[in-house]
């Protein structure tokens, strides 16, 4: 005769789904590669980067470049991807897939690193990555090495997700601009 084995909600809760990541926004023409760790829920739900209306990652930009398109219609995703791929950025994340409860990065679990050695074929043109957050700026010497690029700069950037509150919106807006300027994307003036 067999049991069935009851978990206890500790077991119960370390048993996660794994979750996959988004794709790359990048192109022959990206310049500035910008990385997070990993989408949120609300992203990997609406299947967009800083899909959380709280992450202040396209508020940050519009400030930058009052042209980001912003509205909420359909195709609007696609119409901001583009525009970031015309101005020379891309978006990626350090993880390709992890397990985690909830959108926390001190929540991710068993992480498992994207592929940047492939990317560098894709990206003829990037001069400099930036890291958008702590958790993604853990793993700045490895992509650096996997990328077998040693000479471009590498910065980290204070987190856009709204669980950053200890930097203000201009505090963030000021760095964020500042790496921008030293890509070559936006003049200094």
């Amino acid at each position: 005769m067999t049991t069935k084995r009851k978990h206890t909600p500790a077991v119960v809760a370390s048993i996660q789904e794994r979750l996959q990541g988004l794709p790359p926004i990048v192109s022959a023409t990206t310049r500035l590669l910008i990385l997070g760790s990993f989408p949120g829920v609300a992203s990997l739900r609406a299947q967009q980067y800083y899909g959380h209306p709280h992450n202040q990652f396209w508020k940050i930009l519009q400030a930058i470049w009052p042209s980001v398109p912003m509205d909420t219609g359909a195709n609007s995703y696609e119409k901001r991807s583009k525009w970031l791929l015309d101005r020379g950025l891309g978006l990626w994340d350090v993880y390709a897939s992890c397990e985690r409860s909830g959108s926390l990065d001190s929540a991710i679990r068993n992480p498992q690193v994207n592929d940047f050695a492939s990317l560098k074929a894709h990206c003829p043109q990037l001069k400099m990555i930036a890291h958008n957050g702590s958790e993604s700026f853990k793993h700045a010497k490895l992509v650096r090495h996997s990328l077998g690029i040693e000479d471009f700069a590498v910065v980290k950037l204070p987190s856009t997700s709204p669980a950053n509150a200890s930097w203000s919106f201009e505090r963030k807006l000021a760095a964020w601009r500042a790496v921008m300027v030293e890509a070559g994307l936006v003049s200094g003036a």
